[in-house]
């Protein structure tokens, strides 16, 4: 009877495991560091729409925002209002969420970046204006790729 009950409680413990490990092995949260400048309102709604698809954003404001795009090695032709970064990448502009995410697999990429400000990017939407734009990637050898082209409206 004891080994019975033994083998119960064994059993029990292994399902209840095997219940809680997908919960366990939820992914974490990427973690983005965001520069911007204090009074950059379009900044502060990427911001939102980050942490809306499940980003971690530490929020850096900056007196020198030209200097942050500097040292991270982003081109001045890709420059936009403001400059993520994630796990040493850039993230230039207002790049949706998906290519962020994306450019976290990607070994092959310095950064990514949606020049200029858009409207209907995400942080720049304006009641349902929608520019064509494209997210372009930048590889090591100074190469410009297309990730992503959203169309207007």
């Amino acid at each position: 009877m004891h080994t019975t009950i033994n083998s119960t409680l064994l059993r029990l413990l292994a399902l209840s495991t095997l219940l809680l490990l997908p919960t366990a092995q939820a992914a974490e949260p990427l973690t983005i560091d965001v520069h911007r400048d204090a009074n950059c309102g379009c900044c502060k709604s990427w911001i939102r729409h980050l942490e809306d698809n499940g980003f971690h954003v530490i929020d850096h404001v900056e007196d020198n925002m030209s200097a942050v795009k500097q040292g991270l090695g982003v081109p001045y032709r890709l420059a936009s209002c403001h400059t993520g970064v994630i796990n040493g990448k850039f993230v230039e502009g207002h790049v949706p969420a998906a290519q962020v995410i994306e450019l976290s697999r990607r070994n092959d990429l310095l950064g990514l970046a949606v020049p200029g400000m858009p409207k209907g990017s995400p942080g720049m939407e304006a009641g349902g204006v929608v520019q064509a734009y494209e997210v372009i990637g930048l590889t090591a050898s100074g190469e410009e790729q297309v990730v992503a082209e959203y169309p207007g409206n």
